[in-house]
């Protein structure tokens, strides 16, 4: 198995996991506010407000989670460009990234890679530059030696 199915798996686990955690939790808050609505008299605030709150940030951050999924269904592990694009496997001087979704450090038979979203800040000077091109980024220097 290649290094960016590997990565691709890993992200997939990740997001898999935030799916269900967020599933889990609207469950939860659902059944919160129903248990909320039918022991509660009129005169009563049944604090609907605070879970409501919480049931829409869910369901948001869920929402993230689907898109992130589509995202990774977006990138084919077997394809290679000459310029950094969703999928790529950028080398660097110091530091090795995967452009996909913000994910942060994942390591992968004893290689450190930096999951990262091509509109996250590093990601953005990243997208487009070919080998040899250089960034700068909170004070560092990457020059690009390779991509996949």
């Amino acid at each position: 198995m290649n290094k960016k199915t590997q990565l691709i798996e890993a992200c997939l686990e990740h997001v898999n996991k935030r799916i269900s955690s967020y599933k889990d939790e609207i469950e939860t808050i659902k059944d919160a506010i129903e248990n909320n609505d039918k022991s509660s008299d009129e005169a009563d605030d049944p604090g609907n407000g605070k879970l409501l709150n919480d049931l829409e940030k869910n369901s948001l951050y869920l929402n993230d989670a689907y898109k992130m999924m589509d995202t990774l269904k977006l990138i084919n592990p077997k394809l290679s460009h000459d310029y950094v694009a969703l999928g790529s496997l950028v080398t660097t001087n110091t530091t090795n990234f995967f452009m996909a979704i913000s994910l942060g450090k994942v390591d992968i038979d004893g290689t450190s890679y930096f999951v990262i979203s091509k509109s996250s800040p590093i990601g953005e000077q990243l997208l487009h530059k070919t080998t040899g091109d250089s960034i700068s980024f909170n004070h560092t220097s990457y020059s690009i030696t390779d991509i996949k």
